[in-house]
């Protein structure tokens, strides 16, 4: 039996967070419902208007390219036509680049990159109002990157995996929200089996199969199964003795299937040629986009956070990939770690407080966790007090839940919650001692069990102790009180 080769190169397309669309002053804001609001004659495609460069959409890609390691196009860079007809392209072509990118190489999640460019989106279609379509053109000509990488991956997991760091990087930088379920970013994965013949010098198949190409995948998983069935289908072709026909095809979410959408494209089919109304760029003639100033503005990346988190405070690498993994929740946790003053103790019971109980306290809202942060009803600092109070045993792990609770609800100073609540833990020896003789004398026949031997029976005496203080006594305290008056 032939053992085959899955190889897949992705183009994943992102739309940057900016204030104004790529080529005019209308409003970037993926958050519109009304149709054709933020519309004007440039993005609209009427004649004799001039498109002018957005300079923070080629900021942000630039940004990007520095992150992973891509050269930037200091020397040269321009902007071509994408000629094609669509009802979602007003022009009848689509600023793109084509032979001189913005950024070329570099490497994300052990993946060699080709390309990332900018572009222009394209407006909005729906299909489904009956025999005609309705297009929203409040997206078209809002700014997007898109990301080539080379033919290298291997697997549907892989695939997955990449979108997810490049997800995650665009995130930490700022250059993209990155939703997929808003179709803020999109995946088209090209797929080709053929018979495994080992690799080249470079680590390229030495034989590559027909290339498929599915588009406008929208989830991780949906990358994941597509390319997984796609896969079996081409080997299925193949060992039928058929050849695999290259086209474009689409994912259907129901059938968990692919279907025919046209056949495939070659970029001659596109006539690409340089936008005769837009200028040629020298990037390192334009005030800030220097190597320093772009590197200057990069944040501490993912993985160098990762990485940092482990040595300093010793955080397990599954807590700290979901810390990580969105950047308003790891800068909670930084704002808290820093009120705690480096206390490695803390930081860490501050994170697992961060990862069971606040985190289960989010989930149970319909608030996304990346916008959840900016509404919480309290600050860091108070949360840092919060987990004060249990590192001093002021409070009781069951008495700061409760307290979380409160703040999570309607906000307040966890001081001033766990005294009106009744929850601070009681530690004076006199007090304790008190309930400690009450138990004692209460329990003659459990004190008698410890006393020969029984272990457990003291643990019942501080529950019972716990219990008749309602829970504010401190257990490790009573328990010494306990030990001390038997003896």
């Amino acid at each position: 039996m032939k053992k085959y080769r899955t190889t897949v190169g992705l183009e994943i397309h992102a739309e940057l967070r900016t204030r104004s669309k790529m080529f005019c002053s209308c409003v970037n804001d993926a958050h519109e419902t009304r149709p054709n609001r933020n519309i004007c004659p440039i993005c609209m495609g009427h004649p004799g208007t001039l498109p002018v460069i957005n300079k923070e959409a080629v900021r942000q890609v630039l940004r990007v390219g520095a992150a992973v390691g891509g050269v930037l196009a200091y020397e040269f860079t321009e902007f071509d036509r994408k000629n094609y007809f669509y009802p979602d392209i007003p022009k009848g072509y689509q600023l793109s680049q084509y032979k001189y990118p913005l950024v070329s190489g570099g490497m994300i999640a052990g993946v060699k990159l080709t390309r990332i460019h900018l572009e222009e989106d394209t407006a909005a279609s729906a299909h489904d109002e009956g025999d005609y379509s309705l297009v929203d053109f409040n997206r078209a000509g809002v700014p997007l990157m898109e990301l080539v990488t080379e033919p290298l991956i291997t697997t549907p997991e892989q695939a997955g995996d990449f979108g997810r760091e490049l997800q995650l990087l665009l995130r930490y930088l700022g250059a993209s929200d990155a939703n997929m379920e808003k179709g803020e970013m999109r995946v088209e994965a090209n797929i080709s089996v053929a018979e495994d013949l080992g690799t080249d010098e470079r680590g390229y198949p030495k034989v590559f199969g027909t290339k498929v190409e599915v588009k406008n995948l929208n989830s991780f998983k949906a990358v994941e199964r597509a390319i997984t069935y796609e896969v079996e289908r081409h080997i299925a072709v193949i060992e039928r003795g058929e050849k695999i026909v290259q086209e474009t095809r689409g994912w259907d979410e129901a059938g968990q299937k692919t279907f025919v959408q046209r056949k495939k494209e070659n970029s001659h089919d596109y006539r690409y040629f340089p936008d005769p109304d837009l200028p040629k760029l020298v990037l390192k003639e334009v005030a800030g986009f220097s190597a320093e100033d772009i590197n200057k503005s990069l944040p501490e990346l993912p993985r160098a956070k990762s990485a940092r988190l482990k040595a300093e405070y010793g955080i397990k690498d599954a807590d700290i990939e979901v810390l990580i993994g969105e950047p308003a929740l790891a800068r909670f946790f930084e704002e808290v770690s820093q009120t705690l003053t480096g206390s490695k103790e803390s930081i860490l019971l501050a994170s697992n407080y961060i990862l069971s109980d606040l985190l289960a306290h989010i989930k149970k809202t319909d608030v996304p966790v990346s916008e959840v942060f900016s509404h919480l009803p309290f600050l860091s600092s108070d949360f840092a007090s919060l987990i004060k109070m249990v590192a001093s045993n002021a409070i009781s792990s069951r008495g700061a839940k409760d307290i979380l609770a409160i703040m999570v609800a309607s906000g307040g100073n966890p001081e001033v919650i766990a005294t009106e609540k009744n929850l601070k833990q009681v530690s004076d020896n006199g007090s304790l001692e008190k309930i400690a003789g009450e138990i004692i004398t209460a329990n003659p026949n459990v004190v008698a069990e410890y006393r020969g031997g029984k272990e457990a029976s003291l643990q019942f005496l501080v529950g019972q102790g716990m219990k008749a203080s309602k829970g504010s006594a401190n257990p490790n305290a009573l328990r010494e009180a306990i030990k001390k008056i038997i003896g």
